[in-house]
């Protein structure tokens, strides 16, 4: 899947999360945003308008349920891909998820595979 100058924003307190999905990302061709948090992220989203976001749930200050609904409620980003990364799967967060805009949930530790998978469908596989 070559996913070649796609702008990915990944946004989890987790150095560890940040920096495998940066390599998996990479190696797709992606051009990867990291941010620590939701602040640092609308900072940058603004920026940089990414193609595909990735935002972890639990996170200090601004979580990302927050940080989703702050992204969609942007007349600018709400066509933006949103995709909430967890490390529960229950049903509640799911839904959680869906009510504040989310375009898919993907259950930590995720894949290579399926977190490639997820920017191929939100973006349209391409470059837009």
């Amino acid at each position: 899947m070559d996913l070649s100058g796609l702008k990915v924003m990944v946004i989890d307190d987790s150095n560890t999360i940040r920096r495998s999905a940066e390599i998996f990302l990479s190696q797709a061709g992606c051009q990867v945003l990291l941010a620590e948090d939701g602040f640092d992220a609308l900072a940058k989203i603004t920026d940089h308008h990414p193609d595909v976001i990735f935002v972890d749930i639990m996170m200090p200050r601004l979580d990302g349920y927050q940080t989703c609904a702050l992204i969609k409620k942007n007349p600018k980003l709400a066509r933006t891909p949103v995709i909430m990364l967890s490390s529960k799967d229950g049903l509640f967060d799911r839904a959680r998820g869906r009510m504040v805009g989310s375009d898919e949930y993907l259950t930590k530790p995720f894949t290579k595979d399926s977190l490639i998978k997820a920017v191929s469908e939100h973006s349209g596989g391409r470059p837009r």
